[in-house]
């Protein structure tokens, strides 16, 4: 295969793909070849809109009874369009705060409802920040904390296990974890089970419902596009809603916040794992944004995402791996995300020198040049040009 080989077969792809008519959504510049969605979604004119209404209309001309004509609910409403993108039902997922601070809530209340139990389990290849969150909780209530791979994290689960916490899709190499294996193996030893979904929701399937899942977490600006510092959103299985609680006690969450009580009374549902003052103008954003998902299913964007992910394959096999670069992802497109790792000993600089010329990606160290694909914007063409720009570097 040539790149002009290449080319023309994207320019087919890319003309039946029923997805491309999403594109239009996106406000991404003129000349730029965006393939960092799986850290910050772009723009969305819908955004960009919500936005303006919000500043100049609900802050400015109404003021504060924009609090009891449309923000007071917006938590609850902003988690009801999340909750389909993650197989959840109705009600049982709540937008707010950040995704550490939900790990956080998430984890207090597994640990809360097994006080018997002496030990926490996490993925040690976590984000960061969850394994951070678990050495807190383990910490503050004097658990072990056992940190395993990937692969071991079904054999560490035991009678002793409170609650398991791992990231579905992993940061660096996109590999999917078997939800359904490991979430059966801690429920077989009486365990809770907590699930990041950061680089899951809005490219990847997950159905919260079905795999019977006790808490899940996610943020707001990846692929929901809901913009820097968007909120993030924290599920809970209804059987748990009314037996769980939450440290972070504050009036949000309060069953009657308006009445002031000095006794804190937690809100029925959902609503007790809220905690303080929703952030409205970002949450007005992610709102916005998560129309674009309206008509499209997580099967058609599952679809694009593997045709994208697997078609990029094909061109690092012809034009990369000889280059320099390994593949730092799973091959098999059911075992990967919606992002592509690539290996490269200098990757950092060239990623830099990448964005320079309008082709965003980014690195996670020590060598792996991340490669977002987002169904709903990025096109086969856009796969294309990326290989050149590396094959040429």
């Amino acid at each position: 295969m040539t790149l002009h080989d290449a080319f023309a077969k994207a320019a087919q792809l890319d003309a039946h793909d029923p997805l491309a008519v999403q594109r239009a959504h996106f406000d991404i510049p003129d000349g730029t070849l965006y393939f960092d969605g799986n850290s910050l979604g772009p723009l969305t004119f819908r955004s960009r809109e919500a936005l303006h209404q919000t500043i100049e209309h609900e802050w400015r001309e109404r003021l504060i009874r924009s609090w009891n004509e449309n923000w007071l609910d917006m938590p609850l409403r902003v988690g009801n369009a999340i909750a389909p993108l993650i197989g959840a039902a109705t009600n049982t997922v709540i937008c707010a705060d950040n995704t550490s601070i939900n790990l956080s809530k998430a984890l207090h209340a597994a640990v809360a409802l097994r006080p018997d139990r002496t030990e926490i389990v996490v993925d040690i290849n976590n984000f960061p920040t969850d394994i951070y969150i678990a050495q807190s909780v383990a910490s503050q209530y004097g658990l072990t904390l056992v940190a395993v791979t990937a692969d071991e994290i079904a054999g560490a689960i035991s009678q002793n296990t409170a609650v398991v916490t791992a990231t579905h899709v992993d940061y660096r190499s996109a590999r999917i974890l078997n939800a359904e294996e490991i979430t059966r193996v801690a429920h077989q030893h009486g365990a809770l089970m907590v699930w990041d979904l950061a680089h899951t929701a809005g490219a990847v399937p997950f159905d919260a419902q079905q795999l019977d899942t006790d808490f899940a977490v996610g943020c707001g600006y990846k692929y929901l596009n809901g913009g820097p510092g968007a909120p993030a959103f924290i599920y809970v299985a209804p059987r748990l809603l009314e037996v769980s609680g939450q440290p972070l006690q504050g009036w949000w969450g309060h069953a009657e916040p308006f009445q002031f009580e000095v006794d804190y009374r937690p809100a029925p549902g959902i609503s007790r794992f809220l905690t303080g003052t929703a952030n409205v103008l970002s949450m007005k954003s992610l709102e916005a944004s998560l129309e674009v998902f309206s008509g499209v299913t997580m099967a058609q964007i599952r679809e694009k995402s593997m045709a994208l992910t697997s078609f990029f394959v094909e061109l690092f096999d012809q034009f990369l791996a000889a280059k320099g670069f390994t593949m730092g992802s799973p091959r098999a497109p059911e075992q990967r995300g919606s992002h592509v790792a690539l290996g490269f000993a200098g990757g950092k600089a060239l990623v830099e020198s990448m964005a320079e010329r309008g082709v965003i990606a980014d690195f996670r160290p020590p060598d792996l040049m991340r490669f977002g694909f987002a169904p709903l914007y990025n096109s086969y063409a856009d796969v294309v040009k990326l290989a050149e720009h590396l094959a040429n570097h």
